[in-house]
């Protein structure tokens, strides 16, 4: 199981796993070890392990890591151990659906108050009288 809270988890047999040869440092083991781990959750099928409103933000959040079958598809090579990888890619996306449970603020729509336009308007006005007293008093 992969723990997003204390009430969230994803059951690991949703995971899909592959392994390929990554690419970086590593000297000549790189060309035959694969330690480049892809998740692939297919999170459209799942129902039960996140809240719907998570699972709609998560494809607006993050658009780059869905297909458009609806999988979640995630890579790391960040080290040379492919179990250390695996581990990675587990930590991105409960990330990724931490950020998705939280739910967006509505903005309130608000108005700007007749005293501040009353005072924006002196102001131009003021700025306006000021440049026309530069401009009249220059025939010497």
């Amino acid at each position: 199981m992969l723990p997003i809270t204390d009430t969230i988890s994803i059951a690991d047999d949703e995971f899909e796993w592959s392994f390929a040869r990554s690419g970086g440092p590593g000297g000549q083991n790189v060309n035959k070890v694969a330690s480049k781990a892809v998740l692939r959750w297919k999170a459209a099928a799942t129902a039960a392990a996140i809240p719907p409103g998570a699972k709609a933000r998560m494809p607006v959040l993050f658009p780059s890591r869905f297909t458009t079958e609806g999988d979640v598809v995630i890579q790391s090579q960040a080290t040379r151990d492919q179990e250390r990888n695996k581990e990675d890619c587990l930590l991105k996306l409960a990330e990724m659906v931490r950020a998705a449970l939280v739910e967006p603020v509505v903005r309130k729509k608000t108005k700007v108050s007749k005293g501040a336009k009353k005072r924006r308007v002196a102001d131009k006005r003021r700025n306006s009288e000021k440049k026309q007293a530069r401009r009249a008093g220059g025939d010497d």
